[in-house]
């Protein structure tokens, strides 16, 4: 059986949801897999880093006894993302504590994560490498990744340019492997049309941060609801990277979104002295958030995604 076939297996839909800085945390996680799906975080979301050992612990010991009490069920296994940046003082201890708790999906971000695959790979478990182009495929499938997150236009975050059509086609010219597909999919109907296109999986974020589990403000949570795609701005100034955030999160920074420096040499958000900061204050989106009306349970959302991608598939069916 494929790692693909292998992981749906374990799935009421075919969806790995995003780890999002700060908002994705253990409850959110559980709700998850519990609902079905591959749930994710950050390892940096665990702090301090000691916290990360118990972060694991609780996931590991609650999906367990779901699985216990109803055998039947299908409950997804859980992934943690690490990013492979020098940047990321972080790593090696994060590593460690993956490494003892045999973390099933690894996800790694930005630089092609070799020594990482080495180590996942030494206890059985598999790494997903986020990408945005053919040239970052073709990089992580040389590190010897097991699957491809292609972040396309649209996705939440730091995100790329490309159409989804475009970067699909191009990386199954030269991948056969597993692709998770990134990219305003916010309702079921963009799940099937992510299956259409090649992908194996939906990843699928922003949707998940209107969710009772997450770890977002009421204030995050309703501009999302009340947002179209519109206000979602695409910019380098708050990291130096390219990224898609809420318009009321920028103005309620003191900054006007239609005025930011375009060169991401420029920026000097993070270094000013104001007070805000990016994530925290400066609020990732996708362009998917016309599906966004309410801020239900995790349980709740999935259901409703899973009778979506029904309706959609029997109206292409019949």
């Amino acid at each position: 059986m494929s790692l693909a076939a292998e992981l749906r297996a374990q799935l009421t839909l075919s969806v790995i949801c995003a780890p999002m800085f700060i908002v994705s945390n253990p409850d959110l996680v559980i709700a998850q897999c519990r609902a079905g799906l591959v749930g994710s975080f950050p390892a940096l979301n665990a702090r301090p880093a000691a916290a990360l050992d118990d972060w694991l612990t609780r996931i590991e010991t609650e999906l367990a006894a779901a699985r216990a009490a109803d055998p039947a069920a299908k409950i997804g296994p859980y992934a943690v993302n690490q990013i492979v940046h020098q940047s990321n003082a972080r790593l090696a201890q994060d590593m460690e504590v993956c490494v003892r708790h045999r973390v099933p999906l690894v996800i790694t971000s930005l630089r092609a994560p070799g020594e990482v695959v080495k180590q996942v790979h030494g206890y059985g478990g598999h790494v997903f490498h986020d990408v945005i182009s053919l040239r970052h495929a073709e990089k992580a499938i040389e590190a010897g990744v097991d699957g491809l997150v292609l972040v396309c236009a649209g996705a939440g975050g730091h995100a790329g340019t490309l159409s989804p059509f475009a970067l699909v086609a191009e990386v199954r010219r030269i991948w056969d492997g597993p692709i998770a597909l990134s990219g305003a999919i916010a309702n079921g109907a963009a799940i099937l049309a992510a299956e259409a296109m090649g992908a194996d999986f939906a990843y699928m974020g922003t949707r998940f941060i209107a969710t009772r589990e997450a770890n977002a403000s009421a204030a995050y949570q309703a501009a999302l609801v009340e947002g179209r795609a519109a206000d979602v701005v695409y910019t380098p100034y708050f990291t130096g990277v390219h990224g898609n955030y809420l318009r009321a999160s920028i103005v309620a920074a003191g900054l006007d979104p239609d005025a930011l420096p375009a060169d991401s040499k420029a920026m000097a958000f993070d270094k000013a002295d104001d007070g805000a900061k990016a994530w925290r204050d400066i609020w990732g989106a996708g362009q998917g958030l016309a599906s966004i009306d309410d801020v239900p349970p995790t349980a709740e959302l999935v259901a409703r995604l899973a009778h979506e991608y029904a309706a959609a598939r029997a109206r292409l069916l019949g």
